[in-house]
């Protein structure tokens, strides 16, 4: 509990520009998430269109009954993207209903019997508005990613339609929050989206419930191709950031690779600065050992010097 006490204050504080976590989820009041959800091993979790429908279903009644603002998703064979704002600490509890209840019909529908999921749903939390949109639009183009379609627009199980299309009927889907960051004016928002996602469809972005850093690594590309977007951005949170952008840790992490370990003062802190960043972004601590190229034992040691707060 401490633990979670200690993130939610770093980003009340505008610290952490990122976090995920597969376990131990953070909850507090106005948290910005992308939560993933996959199926148990290679089965599929919707086999015919009653089953999203089913599932939509089911979401619009949790988001209405926990005060979610859902602001994406996307509906896939095997898994389910969503990316929603809570209003209070019960982000827990709204997916467990979310998730629980839809299994329960599934299963019966079936006939069968065990985990419809496999594991704990996956939550990322996002405070800075380029990390939203990228976000949003690696969670429309994930159906092209999968081999389903060529075209994002064309996927029905998302909620790419409704930053689309003008004429986007009615839903409890919002995506005023993601297309305001790229113009006041709704129909102009809805053609840049439209661009970003053409661009975006010829980019590798990655899978996300394998790759923790995809949706970074898609960040950066798409700032690249359009670099007027990271100037309109601005940190979710009271405070300033103080998160490293993730190109200097990146530049940080091959310079200590490239000159091995050494026991000097400024090598030591150097390291102990890329762990805490590493951890306020949510890498546990042997995928820290292996991106650093430390021992176990090296972390340990470099660990015990940093504060209780940023060791997560």
């Amino acid at each position: 509990m401490g633990t979670n006490m200690d993130l939610v204050n770093l980003i009340q504080q505008g610290k952490v520009r990122r976090f995920f976590r597969a376990t131990r989820k953070l909850e507090a009041p106005d948290l910005c998430c992308h939560i993933t959800q996959r199926a148990a091993g290679k089965e599929p979790c919707f086999v015919e269109d009653k089953d999203y429908l089913s599932m939509l279903g089911i979401l619009k009644e949790v988001a209405s009954n926990y005060e979610l603002k859902i602001m994406a998703f996307c509906l896939m064979p095997n898994h389910v993207h969503l990316l929603l704002q809570t209003a209070t600490a019960n982000l827990r509890e709204a997916m467990r209903d979310l998730f629980s209840r839809y299994a329960r019909l599934f299963n019966k529908k079936y006939e069968r019997k065990g985990h419809l999921f496999g594991g704990p749903y996956r939550q990322a939390v996002c405070l800075d508005e380029s990390y939203l949109l990228a976000a949003s639009l690696y969670i429309h183009l994930n159906p092209v990613k999968a081999g389903l379609t060529s075209n994002p627009l064309s996927h029905r199980w998302s909620s790419v339609g409704l930053y689309s299309k003008d004429t986007a009927r009615q839903s409890f889907v919002q995506p005023a929050p993601i297309l305001s960051l790229l113009s006041p004016d709704m129909s102009e928002g809805r053609k840049r989206y439209c661009e970003l996602l053409r661009r975006g469809s010829e980019v590798d972005i990655g899978l996300v419930m394998e790759e923790e850093d995809a949706i970074d690594r898609f960040r950066r590309t798409m700032i690249g191709m359009f670099p007027g977007i990271a100037e309109r951005m601005k940190v979710l949170a009271p405070a300033r950031s103080t998160l490293a952008p993730i190109e200097t840790l990146e530049r940080q992490i091959e310079e200590i690779k490239a000159g091995g370990y050494t026991r000097t003062p400024e090598s030591k802190e150097a390291k102990r600065f890329l762990i805490e960043q590493l951890i306020a972004r949510g890498y546990t601590r042997s995928e820290i050992a292996i991106k650093l190229g430390l021992s176990r034992k090296t972390l340990y040691n470099l660990l015990k010097n940093l504060p209780i707060s940023s060791q997560g």
